[in-house]
């Protein structure tokens, strides 16, 4: 806190001078004359070191001379240059340390040359917003692969697919691989780009390409082929060659491309291999258990220097870090992984989000429900779910002669309560809305904190309407998708359109009104997008929505999904203006997906620095001693009073305290001393900027905060 070294490490003695304290009581004066002596002493010591802390400051902001020295009287004998003596008596007169190091900052910053230009942005694509990035990801996939069974012999190839910024390939590898081999491997792919090989695609029938399999000893390629055959036995088998065949370094994999025309293509500096992880053949653990190595390959070396920045940004906000850090949440692997347990700071940023979303929906028309967590095994194959979803499902329970399943969805509850009602087309709309909890089966291996659990809230709503009501149905979705997401911050959008695939279910004319409305509505918000054409489910089309985070990764979010199967399954009908039974239009939208996944998305955007109204302690107050603090709880309890978020800290320096404030990221610190007592004010520190903003009236303070709190702004 202080500016000065020789300051910072007196500053048990300094902290009383600086908050108004007397060194000796005047009843210690009378009684013990000698210790008042020595005590005085310590205080023209202490203003010695005070005013060389000061004119420390002054000269650090450059508005004293170099040379300018305090003198051993305690009193500075420097003449500050013209201009600066509102820096002056500023400085010279503060006693509070916030209020010190908020004057040199003030003159730091006015003084401070403007910065350069800033660095342009460089573009990381993903490998869908790219089609030469794909090829290069996929063609370094296969180089890697080549060149671990040019240095592995014994190395069998199993899949190695491109994905959003890299590649990997699986390997069943009798010798462990470690991070130290990656070298090596790359080492070798750089000869095999220097080689200057060509992509050769050859198609072969599928007893050719089992032939070659058979005689190359590669068990894990003859169950994809026979995977292909099983799917369409007049299927097409791809081969892709990596030099011609009689070249002594020749390759070959079994695949359907894209590629990049020769390896010379890819620049190998802009390659990086990155890790080594296990990984289960077809993902079931009951197979074998193959290594898996990741890559990451760009068009230019700069691009792979800033997407190694991103990665370490990305390690610093990892929710899982960052959660344990701050006990927001915890996974105890006692109680089964993909479990969450929301400890008390995490609960209450997730009841602000939860408060949030409901008055919100409530204000759009929505009614909020509330559904059981299981119901009986035929609910579910009447939905289709145990057909279609039965893999993601968790087992059956069978109680008093009954199947009972625990919910993957909430969909069936929602059509229950409707089908409970008598509806006119007069009705309709109806909008329900519920925060319902679901559980789904997730393999061990493939869960990941917050973003892949087993139990998970979703912000589940489902609207009920007219064909003739899709399109301002959509858009008041839309509306209430982008208020909804720019509240926490995000206004940036990718938004894809899926269209009806080959098989579906529904007549020509209600998929062609659901698209069209789609489109209509999407072009109504002037939002651009882009179409997935047959990428939609067999029941209905649908809109996906991703966010952009501060640090420019993409989140899928939002969905939007139409439903023609459901009303049938169920026998949903309303009556139509004819008196004759139709069948309503079932809308499946969620704007945060998962509340769990959100908030992991949350943590990481804001690197665990929630905004005011968010976070979960919003205001400490940190007392220098144990006298002030009836002060401290009267006004933390005002604070509480008008909703504020306070706790009141002490029983430590005011060093600690503070660093404590900063690590827990709590969005406004308030030191107590006795000045602060006798001013009824508080010194205000904001951790956004690390900004003091020096001793403000309580009252003051309060209201300042009721009004950021209440308009979701910083203080």
């Amino acid at each position: 806190l202080c500016v000065d070294s020789e300051l910072n490490n007196n500053l048990r003695l300094i902290r009383p001078a600086l908050l108004g304290y007397p060194l000796v009581s005047s009843r210690m004066q009378t009684r013990c004359p000698a210790t008042t002596q020595a005590a005085m002493g310590t205080r023209s010591r202490v203003m010695q070191l005070l005013n060389a802390g000061r004119l420390h400051a002054a000269r650090v902001c450059g508005v004293v001379p170099s040379h300018a020295v305090a003198s051993t009287s305690g009193a500075s004998n420097f003449v500050m240059p013209s201009g600066n003596q509102a820096f002056s008596s500023r400085v010279l007169a503060g006693r509070n340390i916030f209020q010190l190091k908020a004057a040199v900052d003030t003159v730091q910053a006015a003084t401070t040359p403007a910065p350069a230009a800033a660095t342009p942005i460089i573009e990381l694509p993903t490998s869908d917003e790219s089609e030469k990035l794909l090829r290069i990801r996929h063609s370094c996939a296969h180089m890697m692969a080549m060149a671990v069974q040019r240095i592995h012999k014994d190395a069998q190839v199993t899949i190695g697919p491109w994905i959003e910024r890299g590649f990997y390939y699986d390997f069943d590898l009798k010798t462990p691989l470690t991070e130290k081999d990656l070298k090596a491997i790359k080492k070798e792919m750089a000869k095999i780009s220097k080689a200057k090989l060509p992509f050769i695609r050859e198609e072969v029938s599928a007893e050719e390409a089992e032939k070659r399999i058979k005689e190359a000893n590669e068990p894990y390629k003859l169950e994809i082929l026979e995977s292909i055959r099983a799917r369409d036995p007049n299927a097409s088998i791809t081969i892709y060659h990596i030099g011609e065949k009689d070249h002594p370094m020749h390759w070959w994999d079994l695949c359907a491309g894209p590629h990049v025309e020769k390896t010379s293509d890819i620049d190998m500096d802009a390659v990086a291999l990155e890790s080594v992880a296990g990984a289960y053949w077809r993902g079931d653990e009951k197979r074998a258990q193959l290594q898996r190595v990741y890559g990451t390959a760009w068009e230019r070396p700069e691009q792979l220097a800033a997407y190694t920045q991103l990665k370490e940004e990305a390690a610093k906000r990892d929710h899982r870090k960052l959660g344990q850090e701050l006990d927001l949440f915890s996974i105890q692997e006692t109680a089964g992984g993909g479990l969450v347990f929301w400890h008390p700071k995490g609960a209450m940023v997730r009841h602000q989000v939860e408060t949030f979303w409901k008055d919100l929906h409530l204000q759009k028309g929505y009614q909020l429900v509330y559904s059981p967590h299981v119901a009986k095994l035929d609910l579910w194959k009447t939905s289709g779910h145990f057909d279609f979803y039965k893999e993601s499902m968790f087992d059956q329970m069978q109680i008093e002669d009954e199947e009972y399943q625990i919910k993957p969805m909430n969909c069936p509850f929602h059509v229950g309560i409707y089908k409970q009602g008598y509806y006119s087309y007069r009705d309709l709309p109806i909008r329900m809305a519920e925060l319902g909890t679901v559980y789904r089966y997730e393999r061990s291996g493939t869960m990941h904190g917050l973003f892949r659990v087993r139990g998970f809230t979703q912000d589940d709503a489902h609207i009920f309407c007219l064909p003739n009501q899709i399109a301002a149905e959509i858009r008041g979705v839309l509306d209430l998708v982008e208020e909804t997401l720019s509240t926490f911050g995000f206004t940036k959008y990718e938004v894809n359109l899926s269209t009806r695939p080959e098989k579906s279910v529904g007549d020509d004319e209600i998929w062609t009104t659901a698209e069209a409305a789609l489109v209509e509505a999407l072009q109504a918000k002037g939002w651009d997008y882009s179409v997935d054409a047959g990428g939609g489910a067999f029941y209905g089309p649908k809109i996906d929505i991703k966010i952009q985070d501060a640090i420019g990764r993409k989140w899928q979010c939002s969905t939007i999904q139409l439903d023609f199967n459901l009303p049938q399954r169920f026998d949903m009908s309303y009556i139509d203006d004819k008196t004759t039974k139709q069948r309503p239009i079932m809308i499946h939208r969620a704007i945060f997906g998962s509340i769990e996944r959100f908030f992991g998305i949350l943590i990481e955007n804001y690197a665990g620095a929630f905004p005011l109204w968010l976070a979960p302690v919003q205001v400490r107050l940190l007392t220098v001693n144990d006298e002030v603090a009836p002060y401290a709880n009267e006004v933390a309890a005002e604070m509480r009073k008008h909703g504020i978020r306070a706790e009141v800290n002490g029983g430590a320096s005011i060093a600690k305290l503070v660093r404590n404030a900063t690590k827990a990221k709590t969005p406004l610190t308030c030191v107590v001393g006795k000045q602060e007592v006798e001013n009824k004010s508080l010194s205000v520190r904001l951790y956004a900027g690390q900004q003091e903003l020096g001793a403000l009236p309580a009252s003051d303070v309060i209201a300042r905060l009721v009004k950021s709190i209440a308009s979701r702004t910083e203080f």
